[in-house]
């Protein structure tokens, strides 16, 4: 049963990866911003800055984790509300890469120009596949106790690897707007 709920989990993280990769290939990019700038003077700033806030909350998570599970070299136990930050920071940071991926995939698409946009395209897509393998997981019983910790991890490095290949790359262009 472990298994067959495992493959089950890990194919619905699929399936979501593969449907946002081939809308993201098969569609025909817009080129135009979204709506949302909110301060900002254009859209790559906004993006950049709101990937670096979900990485930063998701270092967080991945932080508290370590802690709640007794991986950090802390002598003292983590404080009861830690779970529940733990709980919001992941949230928070899923919330503000919503308008960057969106206008990834709606207005430019499934890059495939560089090596960097192919893999800032994989590491997206992928990001949010195993996000909902996450999710799934957190409801779905008789998984092995290793898949939630390994899942965390994957997911936060897809997260810091979207955002090197872009919003990394964005900062250290010359010349760029930084707000």
């Amino acid at each position: 049963m472990a298994a067959t709920a495992l493959a089950g989990v890990a194919l619905v993280g699929a399936l979501v990866a593969v449907a946002l990769g081939t809308y993201g290939r098969s569609h025909t990019p817009t080129g135009r911003p979204l709506a949302l700038v909110i301060g900002f003077t254009d859209m790559a700033p906004m993006k950049a800055w709101l990937a670096t806030a979900g990485v930063l909350l998701g270092l967080a998570q991945v932080l508290s984790a370590a802690w709640m599970w007794g991986r950090l070299p802390i002598r003292r136990e983590a404080p009861h509300w830690l779970g529940q930050a733990h709980r919001w920071c992941g949230s928070l940071a899923f919330v503000l890469t919503l308008p960057v991926a969106y206008h990834c995939l709606w207005s430019l698409g499934f890059g495939t120009d560089s090596p960097r946009t192919v893999l800032h395209s994989v590491f997206g897509c992928a990001f949010y596949g195993v996000f909902a393998s996450k999710m799934l997981a957190l409801r779905t019983k008789r998984l092995p106790g290793w898949l939630l910790p390994a899942a965390g991890g994957l997911l936060f490095a897809l997260l810091v690897g979207a955002w090197a290949t872009a919003s990394l790359w964005y900062f250290t262009q010359p010349g760029v707007p930084l707000k």
